[in-house]
């Protein structure tokens, strides 16, 4: 299973194929929506999610509600587009006009310039507009019937938030605590950290700056063996860890216990192997579920550090690429804090991958064949 994006920030929408999905995946269209409305949603956001509907509209590949096994065809317009017609238009502009909204001055933490050095571009709209983080709306619509895609197999996925601009939540199972995550605004199980956590972003706001965090992603139902040892892109953490690094402003990745196994003896991070009527387990789960490369049945867990936003409207230095003059940076609209909006798409990118290595263990061209062949691998590693 594979997917490729297509599509501008301010441009007509955002495209999406995914190709090797099974035949007769059910697809329920009002949970694609839910997914991307919990995108959109999320304490610090800006004014774009106000102009956004996100609404998909699918071209290709599902009929009458469930999947053919052909490519699936996703298209997501851009409201905003409205006001940008001219500046995004794929057709020549008329000689005597010139290029509008022209940006020259490059945002630090962007891809802004090495984007325009490494394309040619002397109009660095034509860098932000794709790397822009609208794109993550097309890889939320593709996490959505992942999603679905799992649940047919009884697996579960789930973010949290637990930090954002230095207010740590307290440590929870937040397996127990899903629908307080689901109201919390900032996607927190901790509802002191909650109002800490907003009260941040409203400074953060107040003073023109931005505030990153950190999300863990909890899936859950996996049979023991997904992933491989053989090869390093085959492994499932390293291909979740590049998965999650991909999304915008995503800086570092940990799985379990995270960064905190490097600084504990062996003794205490390998969790034991038990064994009951049910089959192998593990006292405990410090590694994340994930041995190997392979799940171990346990649940896996990752956690991901993403920065504060780079675009501020308090703008740090830049220089003018045409006078080569030191300037402040462009300003272009922006969210005062995203973490929760993140640990969503984190969910979608998670989902695909899981999904995909899923397929490619028990390959199937239709779900009932699917589901069939893991039901049969799941009694003989019981019985192993």
């Amino acid at each position: 299973m594979r997917y490729m994006t297509a599509g501008e920030s301010h441009g007509k929408g955002l495209s999406v194929i995914i190709d090797g999905v099974p035949s007769g995946l059910t697809i329920d269209f009002e949970k694609i929506q839910s997914e991307m409305t919990r995108r959109q949603g999320g304490y610090g956001r800006g004014r774009r999610m106000q102009i956004e509907q996100d609404a998909i509209d699918v071209r290709g590949g599902i009929r009458h509600g469930y999947t053919t096994g052909a490519p699936i065809s996703l298209f997501i317009e851009n409201k905003d587009h409205t006001h940008w017609k001219q500046v995004m238009q794929a057709e020549p502009l008329e000689e005597a006009l010139e290029r509008p909204r022209t940006l020259t001055r490059p945002r630090p933490g962007h891809a802004d310039l090495v984007g325009g050095l490494k394309y040619g571009h002397r109009d660095l709209r034509d860098v932000l507009e794709r790397s822009s983080a609208r794109e993550t709306a097309a890889r939320v619509a593709v996490g959505a019937i992942a999603k679905q895609l799992l649940a047919q197999l009884d697996v579960d996925l789930f973010s949290h938030v637990r930090s954002i601009g230095g207010v740590d939540a307290e440590a929870v199972d937040p397996t127990t605590r899903r629908e307080l995550i689901e109201a919390s605004p900032v996607r927190c199980a901790d509802e002191a950290a909650t109002e800490q956590m907003m009260r941040a972003i409203d400074q953060a706001k107040k003073d023109g700056d931005t505030l990153g965090g950190e999300v863990e992603v909890v899936v859950t139902g996996l049979v023991p063996g997904i992933g491989s040892f053989t090869q390093n892109d085959m492994k499932l953490d390293s291909r979740i860890a590049q998965a999650v690094i991909s999304v915008n402003a995503m800086k570092a990745v940990g799985f379990g216990d995270g960064f905190d196994l490097a600084r504990r003896p062996g003794s205490t991070v390998q969790d034991e192997i038990i064994h009951s009527e049910a089959g192998y387990s593990r006292r405990t789960n410090h590694l994340g579920g994930i041995e190997g490369g392979m799940s171990t049945g346990m649940p896996i867990r990752v956690q991901v550090a993403m920065k504060p936003i780079p675009t501020l409207y308090q703008p740090l230095q830049s220089v003018d690429i045409e006078t080569k003059e030191p300037f402040t940076a462009q300003i272009e609209r922006s969210d005062a804090c995203a973490v929760p909006a993140a640990a969503v798409v984190l969910e979608a990118v998670v989902a695909f991958e899981v999904a995909a290595a899923i397929l490619e263990m028990f390959g199937s061209s239709t779900m009932d064949r699917l589901k069939q062949t893991i039901a049969d691998y799941k009694e003989e590693v019981r019985l192993f």
